[in-house]
């Protein structure tokens, strides 16, 4: 798989594996965590949840500013794989809850969040330069698009186990204090607990405790503020486990330095001079606007596409069917609504090797599509996915969540009204699809237009598009809360085509730059 590719390819993507563990522990837990923790609403967890995003790739942008001035792209990759270690750690501490102080507490928890965020900009864009860099020589060039699709493939093995990691955690931390897991439940504790609880809502409460405690409950109170405890502790300690993915990616990632390019060497001067690595202003200036033009595309599919760790893991604890969706590991059960995140990565992993052969069989066939041809048929791919879950929601006649919601007078779904799990499931294999088609292929097309003297920053500049679409996410929340939820899917599927179109109309320029 890799005979083709440059030495240090596989290293690289196993140095990334600790950073995507933490990634989609985050996108598996962070709003589940909010919610719980500090009884936030929807709206208000997707607020932190858009602005951590947002921060991690608009970071990126700075971190290649850093690199690039610096040419010290190895120190500036070690440096943040340290301080995503260290927030992990701030977080992982464990408090108590409900929170004595909310605002302390929840100010400790976003300078956690801060610190993951700024260490994830110094690393990230950064590796994927030095990747590129790596496909630079004419021996590796016509295998860029391939090599940063297995780059993508396997960094995303580490993916796949986050989310089971923090599920077991806690759903061991909850077992091992004679409770069981029910997603409803939080909610309806913070309800109880707020007096914002009404009477029906109030009988499911007590229904739901006597269900999941060892023994049965007498005291409501004391059962509400136990099980918000014990529920919360165990994901402090589920964050914990992305300290040791770090510690693993942090030794691959100094045993392998040496395999990685020495940008130092390979674009020395090319800051000052243009003409020492062949390439005009002019042609700087052409590369750089159509990247741009790129990125702007870009933002309405990361907007979409990142509400899997937003509205679609809300779909996935409140409209969801979980009961089916169980793993027991002799006494320990695995199952909540963040096993979904763990689709996401395992599609990767499973379709990137038949994406590959397929694009491999077009290209000796000489019909393998453009890079930004690719990109605008993910797009398409991406608004059938919203599709699925659009029309799937409306059959399905889901209420509004002002319903369901215990915060707002609501009494969750009954088991009986949910949705299949499939539903979802063939919803991230979709946007999976997707994924493969823009996030690795626009990685690629930016370390081919770049140029050399803008490596870094241009990667930064890919991830500052996703961080401009990460900042929106929250209205995603907004609508949840607002309208049918079919309409919410709707609007994605809307958001999607039109990035499709675009990146068509742009196609000829695009594919003429990039040659």
């Amino acid at each position: 798989m890799f005979k083709d590719h440059p030495k240090g390819l596989l290293a690289a993507a196993l140095a990334n594996m600790g950073e995507r563990f933490g990634f989609y522990t985050m996108m598996a837990i962070l709003v589940l965590f909010l919610q719980a923790k500090f009884g936030l609403s929807g709206v208000n967890a997707g607020i932190i949840y858009s602005i951590f995003y947002f921060s991690i790739y608009i970071l990126a942008f700075v971190g290649g500013l850093i690199a690039d001035k610096t040419r010290n792209y190895k120190g500036t990759i070690l440096t943040g794989i340290i301080l995503m270690a260290v927030g992990y750690f701030l977080i992982a501490i464990p408090s108590p809850t409900p929170t004595p102080n909310k605002t302390l507490f929840l100010t400790l928890t976003c300078i956690g969040l801060f610190v993951i965020a700024f260490g994830n900009g110094l690393f990230k864009g950064n590796l994927q330069a030095l990747v590129g860099q790596m496909y630079d020589s004419p021996q590796y060039g016509k295998m860029r698009d391939s090599g940063f699709s297995l780059f993508y493939m396997f960094i995303n093995v580490g993916a796949i186990f986050a989310p089971l990691a923090a599920i077991g955690v806690r759903n061991w931390w909850l077992e091992k204090h004679g409770f069981q897991y029910n997603a409803d439940i939080p909610a309806l504790c913070h309800a109880h607990l707020d007096g914002t609880i009404n009477s029906a809502a109030s009988e499911s409460l007590t229904h739901l405790a006597n269900k999941v405690s060892a023994a049965p409950v007498a005291d409501m109170t004391a059962f509400a503020k136990d099980y918000l405890n014990i529920f919360t502790t165990g994901f402090h300690y589920a964050f914990g486990v992305a300290i040791l993915a770090m510690a693993i990616s942090l030794v691959i990632y100094i045993v392998n330095k040496k395999n990685f390019p020495n940008a130092k060497k390979v674009v020395v001067g090319a800051a000052i001079d243009p003409d020492a690595i062949h390439m005009d202003v002019k042609e700087v200036k052409q590369r750089l606007s159509a990247l741009f033009a790129v990125f702007g595309v870009a933002i309405f599919f990361w907007l979409s596409f990142h509400q899997n760790g937003l509205t679609l893991t809300f779909f996935a604890k409140e409209y969801t069917d979980l009961s089916s969706m169980k793993v027991s590991f002799g006494n320990l059960t695995l199952q909540g609504a963040e096993i979904f995140q763990s689709i996401n990565p395992f599609f990767v992993v499973f379709l990137t090797p038949i994406v590959l052969a397929f694009f491999g069989w077009l290209r000796r066939n000489g019909k393998e599509p453009s890079t930004p041809r690719k990109i605008a048929i993910g797009m398409g791919i991406a608004a059938l996915g919203f599709l699925v879950m659009a029309v799937g929601s409306y059959f399905s006649n889901l209420p509004l969540h002002s319903a369901i919601n215990p915060a707002e007078g609501g009494v969750p779904l009954a088991e009986s009204l949910k949705v299949t799990p499939f539903l979802l499931i063939l919803t991230y294999f979709t946007l999976t699809v997707a994924e493969l088609f823009i996030s690795p292929l626009g990685i690629s097309f930016v370390s081919k237009v770049a140029p050399p003297q803008y490596q870094g920053v241009m990667q930064g500049g890919w991830l500052g598009a996703t961080a401009i679409g990460n900042s929106l996410l929250f209205v995603g929340a907004v609508l949840y809360d607002s309208i049918p939820i079919w309409m919410t899917w709707s609007l994605f599927v809307v958001a999607c085509t039109i990035s499709m179109f675009t990146m068509t109309f742009m196609l000829k320029w695009l594919e003429r730059v990039a040659k």
